[in-house]
């Protein structure tokens, strides 16, 4: 094993898939040596692998995504790159009515290659137009698979499976991610979607959690077993899809839920768990499912009013111990 940060895993991930396999190319704003992308995840790739597998494009994420969609048809397998989620705007019509629907709409005939990465989520001031969390967003659309790693380990081996998948991901990655740091393997792995893992084990509270708020629920849980309370803190890992029996069979045991993540509490992600667990698990629960996201405002870029608006450690804290009949 060797301990390397969530930036060295995606590009890990990226090369390696590259020289793995000939159909692999890389597309998307300044991803060629020296500059290596907005976030430094392909630097060091096109120098190895040549530039005519890291191909450098205008800014128009109408057309990066179009152009990728049309080679995925024709056999490549792209891994596109958004600088920022906010972006996936600009490009949504061809996501929604393109990409996720070609495989259906030709009975089956045709497959869609093609792993779209972008950067998302607040706490480095970008503001309200390079700081949202849009991932309820793209759940909402069948046909469109989508992950949000939390550790370099799951980073690695989530993006290699994605590559290598015949249908549409989209692979988040939270900005503020990049420079933390896990045991990542030597050798090959990949890790199959669908499958959640447990980062701490615990007998009170579930806490549910996504991309960089794993790492808040953690701390978290640390906080709260000093107040005699043991969460288990479960990371899903790919959103769709979804391992609902883990999820299920934790509440079966804990009787008690926090969802956390980081996009707006309203008709978000979150919303959307405590839905799946209301239902399948109700007679389980000992109290109200309670949903720690971010307020239902744009994002502000001055610091304090941005961590105000995020959820913190400390609402998660608060959100358990609700559970617990201790607020």
């Amino acid at each position: 094993m060797s301990e390397i940060t969530f930036r060295e895993a995606i590009r890990d991930a990226q090369r390696e898939e590259l020289e793995r396999d000939p159909n692999v190319f890389l597309i998307g704003e300044d991803l060629r040596d020296p500059w290596g992308g907005a976030y430094k995840t392909t630097q060091n790739i096109s120098n190895v692998v040549g530039n005519d597998r890291v191909i450098n494009t205008p800014i128009a994420e109408e057309s990066i995504v179009g152009a990728a969609l049309g080679a995925a048809l024709t056999g490549m397998r792209p891994v596109a790159e958004l600088q920022y989620l906010d972006f996936v705007m600009r490009a949504m019509d061809s996501v929604v009515n393109q990409v996720a629907k070609v495989r259906y709409m030709s009975g089956g005939q045709a497959k869609v290659p093609l792993v779209i990465r972008a950067q998302g989520g607040g706490g480095k001031s970008s503001a309200a137009q390079h700081g949202n969390s849009l991932e309820a967003w793209l759940c909402h659309v069948p046909g469109l698979f989508v992950a949000m790693p939390a550790t370099p380990y799951d980073a690695k081996g989530l993006l290699k499976t994605a590559i290598r998948m015949d249908d549409p991901v989209f692979f988040i990655e939270h900005k503020m991610l990049y420079m933390t740091k896990g045991e990542v393997p030597d050798g090959e792995y990949t890790i199959p979607f669908g499958v959640a893992d447990i980062k701490r084990k615990g007998e009170d509270v579930t806490i549910v959690a996504t991309s960089r708020m794993v790492l808040f629920a953690l701390e978290a849980a640390g906080e709260l077993e000093q107040q005699g309370i043991s969460a288990e803190v479960i990371d899903p890992r790919t959103l769709v899809p979804l391992d609902e029996a883990a999820i299920l069979e934790s509440v079966h045991k804990t009787n008690r839920l926090v969802v956390v993540n980081e996009g707006v509490e309203r008709c978000g992600w979150a919303a959307e768990v405590a839905a799946m667990v209301q239902k399948c698990a109700f007679s389980d629960l000992d109290a109200p499912v309670e949903r720690v996201c971010s307020l239902n405002v744009p994002l502000p870029f001055q610091p304090d009013l941005e961590r105000f608006v995020l959820p913190s450690v400390a609402d998660i804290v608060r959100a358990a111990r609700m559970t617990m009949g201790k607020v």
